[in-house]
């Protein structure tokens, strides 16, 4: 017979406690998810670091350690659809010299910056449709075809600009790049990015096309028979991810007054890096914006560090190399380890008349 006391209706206002420790559980996977979890190392590094490590809480520092991250944090905002949707661009740290490379020689032929900036983020667009063209148009895998325009954008900036280095830009873009909101740590070029990011979460968090690039990341398949439109949508991500490169390339050589062909060599690994150690799979259709910033900061933060107890730059970049590791196998390590215990939970336990007859 059942048991009166589960059949017996519930007082009104009372909790089931199977609902309760069903949402105990969801919310406990919630707050430890990768992307939390980043986000808290982020918080535990910067707390260590202004108690434990000299000159990391001036205003200056902060201010160097953010200008040096703000280009990283920009290309990561349209590489983190991208990777969502399932495909990935090497060719950013080239795309930057080749901006940074085009701007200085049209500067030194005479023409006014207010001209040069906007056709540098056009080359942009050219550079993302190019790749974006070959992965989507010809079947070609992302991972191959920028590889190839990484080279092949950086031997054009090498060819447009050879090996100069101009530094004679207008002061006041010198000083807007580098400058600092009043007098707090805050760089100005911040200001910008802030709004970027803004644009950036609302699209992938809030409206359709970001719920799309999710759809297609997960299944490339079941979103063409969903209807939806999968080339357009990545053709768009690649041109986004180009356009916001060729504005880094920009931004680069007024950061650090100097366009040359070789400007952020090697920048497309840090960008990797972050993104993956946010949290954001591989493979697409997982992650979050935030948890892509918060990796992109927590790296960052990581190489002030470095820097600042003496760490040398081959060093850095071994840990990065590490770092991004990482960021690839501890989230699907956690993953199947969720999978097995719910696997586990699943399997019903054996009923007692069972076992007494057995």
């Amino acid at each position: 017979m059942p048991d009166p006391a589960r059949t017996a209706p519930r007082p009104a206002g009372t909790a089931d406690p199977r609902t309760a420790r069903a949402t105990w559980a969801t919310r406990s996977r919630d707050a430890l998810r990768w992307d939390t979890v980043v986000g808290v190392l982020l918080v535990v590094l910067l707390v260590c670091s202004f108690a434990c490590v000299d000159n990391f809480g001036n205003a200056l520092n902060l201010s160097f350690l953010i200008g040096n991250t703000l280009p990283i944090a920009l290309i990561a905002l349209p590489m983190t659809m991208l990777v969502i949707s399932g495909e990935i661009d090497l060719s950013v740290g080239s795309t930057v010299g080749l901006s940074g490379a085009v701007m200085g020689k049209l500067w030194n032929a005479g023409m006014a910056i207010e001209t040069i900036i906007p056709l540098c983020v056009l080359l942009g667009v050219v550079c993302g449709l190019v790749n974006g063209l070959l992965v989507t148009r010809l079947g070609l895998p992302s991972l191959a075809v920028t590889i190839g325009t990484l080279a092949a954008y950086r031997g054009i900036a090498q060819i447009v600009l050879g090996s100069d280095s101009v530094t004679d830009f207008p002061q006041r873009y010198l000083d807007f790049s580098t400058g600092r909101i009043g007098g707090s740590f805050v760089p100005q070029a911040a200001v910008p990015w802030a709004a970027l990011l803004l644009i950036a979460v609302t699209v992938l968090h809030a409206t359709p096309v970001g719920r799309s690039l999710f759809a297609v990341g997960a299944s490339q398949e079941a979103a063409r028979f969903a209807g939806l439109r999968v080339k357009r949508l990545k053709l768009s991500m690649f041109v986004a991810t180009g356009t916001i490169s060729a504005l880094t390339g920009v931004f680069w050589a007024l950061h650090y007054a100097s366009a040359r062909y070789d400007n952020a060599t090697g920048l497309e690994l840090s960008v990797i890096a972050g993104v993956l150690l946010g949290g954001i799979d591989f493979d697409g259709g997982k992650g979050t914006l935030g948890g892509a910033i918060a990796g992109v900061f927590l790296l960052g933060a990581l190489q002030n560090v470095m820097s600042l107890v003496n760490v040398s730059a081959q060093s850095q970049t071994v840990v990065t190399g590490v770092l991004l590791v990482i960021s690839v196998l501890a989230p699907r390590a956690a993953r199947r380890i969720g999978r097995s215990r719910a696997r586990h939970k699943a399997v019903p336990a054996p009923a007692p008349a069972a076992l007494a007859a057995g």
